[in-house]
């Protein structure tokens, strides 16, 4: 029973997560977290795992479509390779919270509150994104500066990135919701591999049968692959319905899962 949740679980989010390229762990997370079914440390760097899993896969099929924008890979990496730094600072923040808790399950809480903050907020802009004046940054020294910024939230929450990042990007650069999209899993993709790398490197990696680890892979994958298809054939005025849809669903779990720690 708790693998079939596990793989409903990490497949849906991940066909959501492909399709609004909010990397799916913004809902595997807290989805999981509130069923109880593993540790709140095992369950951030299993998310950690099946959001990489699934951003690989998503941005191959992405980059190898025919899209009505330029990928800029010049941008692109820069903005990814903030990532990478923001990954690596994210996950020693998230071990230095680890270290001074006496409950390590408490992070959850803290995780929940954070992430519920930024879930809100990223709605809001959303339903009023219309009236805000965007920006066009040209700078390769904000853009990597931002990169950090959403390497820190992918790695400290172990969604990925999600919501922020297409916040940011649509506020920073004025991009269009699939492009956004498109971007955010490139980040989501270099940051998570920082987070994995400094994981195993330092032997912060919580015991977890290897079993659920595949299962939760394949899922992701398998998610992505349909995410991917999907997007392909909806608009982004589609794209924003389900995004905001799932910013509220969010919301509510996270609430429950703050007095479920507390």
């Amino acid at each position: 029973m708790e693998y079939a949740v596990i793989v409903l679980v990490c497949f849906l989010s991940s066909v959501i997560g492909a399709i609004c390229g909010i990397g799916g762990g913004v809902i595997i997370k807290p989805v999981l977290d509130a069923t109880g079914i593993m540790a709140v440390t095992t369950i951030s760097f299993l998310s950690g795992c099946t959001v990489l899993s699934m951003s690989v896969v998503s941005l191959y099929k992405n980059l190898r479509a025919k899209r009505d924008f330029e990928f800029d890979k010049a941008f692109a990496t820069v903005l990814a390779l903030g990532g990478v730094v923001g990954g690596l600072a994210g996950k020693d923040l998230y071990q230095g919270v680890i270290g001074r808790l006496t409950d390590t399950s408490r992070v959850g809480a803290i995780q929940a509150f954070v992430l519920m903050l930024v879930t809100a907020g990223t709605l809001v802009y959303t339903i009023f994104k219309e009236k805000i004046h965007t920006r066009k940054l040209k700078s390769k020294v904000l853009t990597f500066g931002i990169g950090i910024v959403l390497g820190i939230m992918s790695s400290f929450l172990g969604i990925g990135g999600g919501p922020i990042n297409l916040v940011v990007l649509f506020f920073c650069f004025s991009m269009a919701t699939k492009q956004a999209a498109m971007y955010s899993i490139y980040v989501i993709m270099f940051s998570q591999i920082a987070s994995l790398l400094s994981s195993l490197i330092k032997g912060n990696v919580p015991p977890f049968a290897p079993v659920i680890l595949g299962v939760m892979i394949a899922a992701g994958v398998a998610g992505g692959l349909v995410g991917s298809k999907i997007n392909k054939k909806i608009d982004n005025r589609t794209v924003d319905k389900l995004f905001m849809g799932a910013m509220g669903m969010i919301i509510c779990i996270n609430i429950y899962n703050i007095f479920r720690y507390m």
